[in-house]
């Protein structure tokens, strides 16, 4: 990796667009540090620490929530409209002849995602300004208003600023602002763990113990992410005039983890969604019930996630993935999978391998959930180490790296002639 950064480094145009990404991203992160006006920072913190969802908007924000700065809200409403125009897109077919219809539809598709997210992130400011109006100094309409306003400018310059890095920089902009968030974290990661050794909560064999399981779950990540099932396909060959045509072997690739992190957020922000909401009344038996049955780490906890993870994961697979559609496709360009019959056996066939994929990377994805939980409490380190939070990190990294060393070979290549 470090060999494919410095090899970038001596490419103007590449060196160009990193470090145009750099200085977006420092953008970024100067943000996060820029507070909302009127708003008692303590009273935000204090709701934070007890986790829900709020704290998985800490998480993504990389602080900026916790801070209540103009980035609070992150890039979570542009998420979250992205994953509803999919949803739409195969539900409406009018969408759906549109996303077909190549660039321009792309770009109408997009264009409906940013009103989407704007909208959003509106309704999502106003809730907060209204729930944690107790936060504010003076909670009068006006200073309500100023405060969902604000969040909601914050939310759409990220989304205009993710678009920038895609388009001028390296990677997907979006995926980036994510990555940077997460990644800011690290460093008070790094001296909570050193504050345990230092006032004895923890030793040292622990310490090891937690790096080497860290390494580990890493290293499962990478391979999972990159693990793909690879079902062989035949094109028959065909003569066009004085010319013939296909008779080339090639494969349909089905990855383990199909649905990547989206089945994992779901499942997070669906039950972290009445946790949050008992914060906002602490003296109620709801979050009395919440606190003692559904904390963070409890059984009850782990157990709903798991099941919510398998479900969201199928789900999200089926929604993305057609193999009716695969199937037909296969057909129209005279493709076949050798020893199956086209048509409605090759979908049978497609079906069957993608449900038995889909149920490894849905338990690949409740290991890589629950495993940081378990380490926790064996090595007694109290400090967030979600899974979310490293497959988003290790997914936007190895694509990034990916795209880079596509650009590389790209203007490297020299064509058969040479």
């Amino acid at each position: 990796m470090i060999q494919t950064l410095r090899n970038a480094w001596k490419i103007p145009d590449l060196k160009r667009r990193i470090l145009f990404t750099v200085a977006m991203l420092v953008v970024f992160r100067v943000g996060a540090f820029i507070p909302v006006p009127g708003i008692n920072i303590a009273v935000i913190q204090d709701i934070v620490q007890k986790g829900g969802l709020l704290g998985f908007f800490d998480v993504v924000s990389g602080g900026a929530f916790s801070n209540f700065t103009i980035f609070a809200l992150s890039i979570t409403p542009y998420i979250t409209s992205s994953i509803i125009m999919q949803l739409l897109t195969i539900a409406i077919p009018k969408l759906e002849e549109l996303a077909k219809e190549g660039e321009e539809g792309r770009k109408k598709i997009a264009q409906y995602t940013r009103y989407g997210t704007v909208v959003l992130a509106l309704v999502q400011s106003i809730g907060l300004s209204l729930g944690m109006r107790g936060a504010l100094y003076n909670a009068t309409p006006i200073n309500i208003t100023i405060v969902a306003l604000t969040l909601t400018a914050g939310t759409a310059f990220l989304m205009w600023l993710g678009e920038q890095i895609t388009d001028k920089g390296i990677g997907n902009g979006i995926s980036l602002l994510i990555f940077a968030g997460i990644i800011s974290r690290l460093p008070d990661g790094l001296v909570t763990i050193y504050q345990y050794y230092r006032v004895g909560t923890t030793n040292i064999v622990e310490l090891v113990l937690f790096a080497i399981g860290a390494v580990l779950i890493i290293a499962g990540v990478v391979a999972i992410q990159e693990g793909q099932r690879r079902i062989p396909v035949q094109y028959a060959k065909r003569v066009v005039g004085r010319k013939m045509y296909g008779g080339q072997s090639t494969h349909i690739p089905i990855k383990v983890n199909q649905s990547g992190v989206i089945p994992v957020i779901f499942a997070s922000s669906l039950l972290a969604f009445p946790q949050t909401i008992g914060a906002f009344f602490p003296e109620s038996g709801f979050n009395r019930f919440m606190e003692r049955y559904f904390a963070w780490g409890g059984f009850s906890h782990t157990l709903f996630t798991a099941l919510l993870i398998i479900f969201f994961t199928y789900f999200y697979t089926a929604v993305t993935f057609n193999p009716i559609e695969v199937a037909n496709n296969l057909k129209k360009y005279g493709g076949f999978i050798p020893g199956i019959r086209p048509g409605k056996p090759t979908t049978d066939y497609i079906s069957k391998v993608l449900n038995r994929i889909t149920l490894v990377g849905a338990f690949f994805l409740v290991v890589i959930v629950v495993l940081p939980v378990i380490l926790m409490r064996f090595t007694g380190l109290k400090i967030y180490f979600g899974g979310t939070a490293l497959l988003i990190v290790v997914g936007v990294a190895l694509e990034t790296m990916k795209q880079i060393e596509a650009q590389m070979l790209m203007r490297h290549y020299q064509g058969f002639l040479k």
